[in-house]
């Protein structure tokens, strides 16, 4: 497991303002069963910031007809939609929410090239309102290989504010590989083919890279 290269600055920040916070805790608060449960809570939160930020080593299940998971989090959303940003066609819809406690960082679902990128700033609705999937900051992507296409979306959540996407249009990429990360409450939504073989259902928990979403 390692940290995400572009959350340096967010780590940073978050050690920096909380080393400042124990230090004029210590200067200004003389009672000690006052000052020193504040200071173990700001200790935790820049710890709690840092692992947050995570990015662990998986080992990418089943083969490359297999759409895996984006995201660590829990499925909330699986049903037949119209995707009219890119797909424009009924598709497969299945979202993953992800709480401050799951991974944030995420994987390729496939193998393949980038067909489509775009970033859309927006708004910062709980991720897991219906809507927040159209109106809130996020980011598109399509890949496509020798099996069949997927479009997924990155959807930021109320506290989260930086989407960061490693997609480049006309790419290959790899499965299993990190594409970016979201910061701080998000969701996932993955449009697939309304033949592919759906592997869960509205409820179930998800590990990006071990989890198969479905097989085209």
């Amino acid at each position: 497991m390692h940290l995400d290269k572009d959350c340096y600055g967010t780590i940073a920040l978050a050690w920096i303002l909380g080393l400042a916070a124990i230090y004029l805790i210590n200067r200004s608060i003389t009672i000690q069963y006052v000052s020193k449960p504040l200071i173990v809570i700001v200790f935790v939160f820049i710890c709690f910031v840092t692992w947050f930020h995570r990015v662990p080593h998986r080992q990418p299940l089943g083969d490359e007809r297999s759409v895996l998971s984006v995201a660590d989090g829990k499925v909330v959303i699986v049903e037949k939609v119209y995707e009219k940003e890119y797909l424009k066609k009924e598709c497969i819809q299945v979202s993953v929410y992800m709480n401050f406690f799951d991974v944030h960082a995420n994987f390729w679902p496939m193998s393949g090239e980038i067909t489509y990128y775009k970033y859309h700033p927006g708004k910062h609705l709980m991720a897991f309102y219906p809507k927040a999937s159209e109106k809130n900051e996020h980011s598109s992507i399509a890949m496509k290989n020798e099996f069949g296409e997927v479009f997924f979306r990155q959807i930021a959540g109320t506290f989260a504010r930086r989407i960061v996407c490693y997609a480049k249009e006309g790419e290959q990429e790899e499965r299993g590989k990190q594409c970016g990360i979201i910061k701080f409450g998000s969701r996932i939504d993955m449009f697939l083919p309304l033949d592919a073989d759906i592997k869960v259902k509205v409820g179930d928990l998800t590990r990006t890279c071990e989890t198969v979403i479905a097989e085209l």
